[in-house]
């Protein structure tokens, strides 16, 4: 487990996650994505540059790291569209299809265990929820049956810049109306996720690699979350 030190989790009130291999694992759901598309371009082999179109869409986000707007929302699009090789209108097809539609109805079942129940304790405990992703989120957490108080986009207008820059994190707790410190953010990655946080003086972790049969991180996470407040009450 990776973080900046949480001394003391009674400072923590409200928990920020980020949602793609933090909530759910992605090998699981990429397996399954696989077997469908290859299905799909099987009987369509005239549309295989689509599958291009995906793989270069992911590319060209993972090259951009910071990458500020304007209209960041839209801009995306067109780093993928090869200079004019593939236009604007197709390249947001192809993308809202197979990666912001389709995927959404395997979700629930690529949940991480013990997700579900740490995000109960957190509302027991009367801590705020926050999401933020480099990726839009709604559908996705209506699909995870997860729901949160706040949920951030970097593509949001408000926002318009993706991680490792603060600016959606510092969005979130300002919303909250809490202060950075105050707030606890959980991702997947220590080059995106964790610089993003430490940007933002805000303490953080990140999901330990473990085979998703074996996985407990939020088990434990809850353990310590629940042992710590309690003994507020004593």
């Amino acid at each position: 487990m990776s973080s900046k030190t949480v001394s003391d989790m009674r400072k923590v009130k409200a928990i920020i996650f980020d949602v793609d291999g933090t909530l759910y694992e992605q090998s699981r759901l990429r397996s399954k994505m696989l077997v469908d598309l290859l299905a799909y371009y099987a009987l369509r082999p005239w549309r295989l540059q689509e599958m291009r179109i995906l793989q270069r869409f992911r590319a060209e986000r993972e090259k951009r790291p910071g990458a500020i707007g304007p209209d960041l929302e839209n801009e995306q699009y067109k780093w993928c569209a090869d200079k004019g090789r593939f236009p604007v209108q197709k390249v947001k097809q192809v993308v809202n299809r197979w990666m912001f539609t389709h995927p959404n109805q395997y979700l629930l079942n690529c949940v991480y265990p013990g997700t579900h129940s740490f995000f109960k304790a957190i509302r027991e405990h009367g801590l705020k929820i926050g999401i933020y992703s480099d990726y839009k989120a709604h559908d996705k957490l209506v699909a995870m049956n997860l729901a949160a108080d706040i949920v951030v986009s970097s593509t949001d207008p408000e926002i318009d810049q993706l991680k490792p820059a603060p600016t959606g994190l510092l969005h979130i707790a300002n919303a909250l109306g809490l202060a950075p410190e105050e707030c606890l953010f959980i991702g997947d990655r220590q080059e995106l996720d964790g610089l993003c946080a430490e940007r933002a003086g805000m303490p953080y972790l990140i999901v330990d690699k473990q085979p998703f049969s074996s996985f407990t991180f939020y088990q434990h996470l809850e353990q310590r979350l629940n042992a710590t407040l309690a003994s507020t009450t004593l």
